[in-house]
């Protein structure tokens, strides 16, 4: 098993350095010069929305025909940077912290303009049901992942660069983010300034940002609105243990890799804080995950009660997750079985990783972000 992680780490990681970086992505396809040429088109939603889920669903690639470029994405950044500290944290060796510092550069770099916080979003426009966002839109998600890159690399290189930007990122979720409170004060952070959504595992991401800020700089008002986000999710933990997406009627579904985000996210709330009042619902959590979303031959399903597709992210997340609650020793086979099968059936053999597989087919397109960016994450951890 371990010469066969070893690689595959590898094929991925020269993949990944061969291409600096840069990538498709699954959610990219507005960024089309042919899509953006047709006025009426551009500006329908319903249009975006029907040009999204194309690119998204085709497993052949358009993108070259419709003049969609490779570009950097920030979350992947993050997720490349992460990935290079654990590595670097294992070995000491100088050309990796080289690889850290360049990339957090470039992350600092693309930091989205007009907000004095610091934050990130993404380089396309964004069409959901629920609300459009334009590009360069600061999420939480993607603010979230910035933050906790440069705090890793503040840990290894004490640039005291890096920490102020995690810190003033954390203003970002505090004072841009729109608010859902619940009958006890409780809150859940928006996705966006731009909506006004409940999502359980961005809000959460927030709440880890906030905690780290605390951690950082003992800013007590951080920590007691990262409390208040946590609680807020894990009131609406169902009985076994599961979460659905959010609290919108059509965000009830329950699928893998979120799932994994919340518990990633509780833990490393904890461990910021030293407030281990939720360790119950990661118990229960955890447990919820291990026994739905994994098969006996190592297959990540992607919803609680249906396999397909077959998503890379989802293994990824999996060795993050027990990692993060320090139970990957206790399931280590699981952790095996799963990379196994994925590396088996979802590494070309240029080392890059395909998005998804469904009953019929596989969709092999190589995206950076989604796909490589995540599975050299996961296997950082792993390793």
């Amino acid at each position: 098993m371990k010469s066969l992680i070893d690689k595959s780490f590898t094929q991925l990681t020269s993949y990944c350095e061969s291409e600096d970086f840069k990538g498709w992505d699954p959610f990219d396809g507005l960024t089309s010069r042919f899509f953006q040429a047709i006025p009426f088109v551009r500006t329908n939603k319903f249009c975006r929305l029907a040009w999204i889920q194309f690119f998204k669903r085709s497993p052949v690639n358009f993108r070259r025909l419709f003049l969609v470029k490779k570009q950097h994405n920030s979350k992947g950044l993050a997720l490349f940077i992460i990935a290079y500290c654990n590595m670097y944290e294992k070995t000491g060796e100088a050309a990796i912290l080289a690889k850290i510092n360049t990339l957090c550069d470039r992350l600092i770099r693309s930091k989205c303009q007009n907000y004095a916080e610091s934050c990130w979003g993404y380089y396309f426009d964004w069409q959901a049901r629920a609300f459009f966002q334009p590009a360069y839109t600061p999420t939480v998600v993607a603010t979230s992942f910035g933050a906790e890159a440069l705090y890793r690399a503040f840990r290894i290189t004490g640039n005291d660069k890096y920490k102020e930007e995690v810190i003033s990122a954390a203003g970002f979720v505090a004072n841009r983010l729109n608010r859902t409170y619940d009958n006890d004060g409780d809150l859940s952070f928006s996705y966006s300034p731009l909506d006004k959504t409940a999502v359980f595992n961005a809000s959460l991401l927030g709440a880890r940002l906030l905690a780290q800020a605390h951690y950082l700089s003992e800013n007590a008002g951080y920590s007691a609105l990262a409390r208040q986000a946590v609680s807020f999710a894990c009131k609406y933990q169902q009985a076994d243990g599961a979460w659905a997406y959010g609290t919108l009627p059509f965000h009830s579904w329950i699928d893998n890799f979120h799932t994994g985000f919340n518990l990633e996210a509780i833990s490393d709330y904890q461990r910021y804080t030293g407030d281990l009042s939720f360790s119950e619902p990661i118990r229960k959590g955890l447990d919820y995950y291990i026994r739905n979303f994994f098969t006996a031959e190592g297959i990540p399903k992607y919803y609680n009660t249906k396999m397909f597709p077959i998503d890379v992210h989802a293994t990824a997340q999996l060795i993050v997750t027990l990692s993060k609650l320090e139970q990957l020793d206790e399931h280590r086979a699981v952790a095996d079985n799963v990379l196994k099968w994925t590396i088996e059936h979802m590494q070309d053999k240029k080392g890059y990783f395909y998005y998804q597989k469904n009953k019929n087919l596989t969709n092999k397109i190589a995206y950076m972000r989604w796909s490589q960016a995540w599975m050299m994450y996961g296997f950082s951890y792993y390793k």
